[in-house]
């Protein structure tokens, strides 16, 4: 209970006030925390299928340089990967789920054709062809990833920031608004209590007098005779 509540009706109607609006906050909170866990799952469920076929992409990717290597040599794949001039280039933007900013990850320049990589055609050989392709799906998958796997982490943050508000209305600002409420109707039931007593002993007292003064002009009329004709 705080020190400084005052036992007054104008403080129980603001303490009341404020429980009606904490109840509702908790409420909107319950559900914008339920409602963001139910948005994580979907994306956990997405981030499983992406680090499945991040993984598969990887092996093949890895798969697909090392016939590359074995059959045309380092020195012709790496000649190749030297050969580029665009790079891939990464954009970002944000998108609202719920209130929660995630991220939205674009790629440029990362699929390309024979003639954007840099190297001639007669120079090389198919397999060299087919690392570069597993590499390019690779890093798109790698960006994906990515942007699923960082909205993951802003999604547990708020859950996790909406959770501990909820817990701080649910039992720490509730219940001492609650305890403060009883304590107030206490104190005025105490006082009303007290206030009915006094009240009651001022009529009694009241009626004592009354009820003396009476008695005394009676005593008065008794001591008067009448006179006689």
């Amino acid at each position: 209970m705080a020190d400084d509540v005052k036992p007054t009706r104008k403080e129980l109607m603001q303490i009341e006030e404020r429980i009606e609006l904490s109840e509702r906050g908790h409420d909107t909170l319950e559900q914008k925390r339920d409602g963001l866990i139910m948005e994580f799952m979907d994306i956990l469920d997405e981030a499983k299928d992406v680090r499945s076929d991040l993984d598969d992409k990887y092996e093949e990717a890895q798969r697909a340089i090392n016939m590359a290597r074995a059959l045309d040599g380092d020195v012709a794949v790496r000649g190749a990967a030297a050969a580029l001039k665009e790079h891939p280039e990464i954009t970002t933007e944000s998108k609202s789920v719920m209130g929660v900013y995630i991220p939205q990850i674009d790629s440029t320049k990362v699929r390309k054709n024979l003639d954007q990589r840099g190297y001639g055609v007669l120079g090389t050989s198919a397999r060299i062809d087919e690392a570069a392709d597993a590499y390019e799906e690779l890093v798109d998958q790698i960006i994906l990833a990515a942007e699923v796997e960082t909205a993951m982490k802003k999604m547990i943050e708020e859950i996790e920031t909406t959770n501990r508000r909820v817990n701080a209305l649910e039992f720490k600002l509730l219940p001492e608004l609650r305890e403060n409420k009883e304590y107030i109707e206490q104190k005025l039931e105490e006082q009303e209590r007290e206030e009915i007593f006094r009240m009651k002993k001022v009529k009694d007292k009241k009626e004592a007098e009354e009820d003396a003064e009476a008695a005394a002009k009676e005593e008065e009329d008794e001591e008067v005779v009448p006179a006689d004709d």
